[in-house]
């Protein structure tokens, strides 16, 4: 008698535990992350050679599912330059409305305009799907150097000139990235110093060499589309 009391007080606990919240639900999808933003902790490994557009939502989509935030459509905020008859992609076209909050659950962005605005990105809140800080300038080493392809507005560069490297698609000496300071932080005290998204170009190429060698890792933004 007294052992099936003690079972009957500790099942409702035994239940909430094994349906806990936070795991995965009966399709396999990560359920409950408020995280609406991130820095990708790692890059894919080849430079900027993302596998296009498609090649760098999957990475934040896996990142994000690793962490418990899969029930999210995520997508990385690149632009891509027409060419060969595509039309360009603008990266601020890509990510939803918002608002967008870090693994913290710290709001970065109420909405496009604020994004591109007076957003709360800083080095304390860009943060990756991990919760974690992005080592920037003063650090070593500094991986503050996000891939973007944008201008500050969010949208493509016009003109031949390759600012993307290939459309995401290149690794070698050839092209350049326009990449922006996670940390907001850079060599001078000036607007694109400060800018998250349009601070300079990569130098030497688009390899990871060439990235490493101005303060980058490949790393990119992820944003919560949905």
């Amino acid at each position: 008698m007294k052992h099936t009391m003690r079972w009957s007080l500790l099942a409702p606990t035994a239940l909430l535990v094994l349906g806990g919240v936070g795991c995965e639900s009966d399709d396999g999808q990560d359920t409950g992350s408020l995280m609406t933003f991130f820095v990708t902790s790692v890059g894919v490994g080849q430079g900027a050679n993302l596998g296009g557009l498609e090649g760098a939502d999957r990475h934040c989509q896996s990142l994000a599912q690793a962490v418990g935030a899969g029930n999210h459509t995520w997508r990385a905020y690149l632009s891509t330059q027409a060419s060969g008859g595509q039309q360009a992609v603008n990266a601020r076209d890509r990510i939803g409305s918002g608002p967008w909050q870090n693994a913290k659950e710290v709001i970065i962005a109420g909405n496009l305009g604020d994004l591109h605005g007076q957003n709360n990105l800083t080095k304390e809140t860009a943060l990756t799907e991990k919760g974690e800080i992005v080592e920037g300038a003063g650090d070593i080493p500094n991986r503050h150097d996000v891939l973007t392809g944008s201008q500050p507005d969010g949208t493509a560069f016009a003109g031949a000139e390759d600012w993307t490297c290939g459309n995401w698609t290149k690794s070698g000496t050839e092209g350049a990235a326009m990449l922006g300071h996670s940390d907001r932080r850079g060599l001078s005290d000036t607007e694109a110093a400060r800018s998250w998204n349009s601070s300079h170009l990569s130098r030497g190429g688009c390899s990871q060499d060439a990235l490493r060698g101005t303060g980058g890792a490949g790393l990119f933004y992820c944003f919560a589309a949905n």
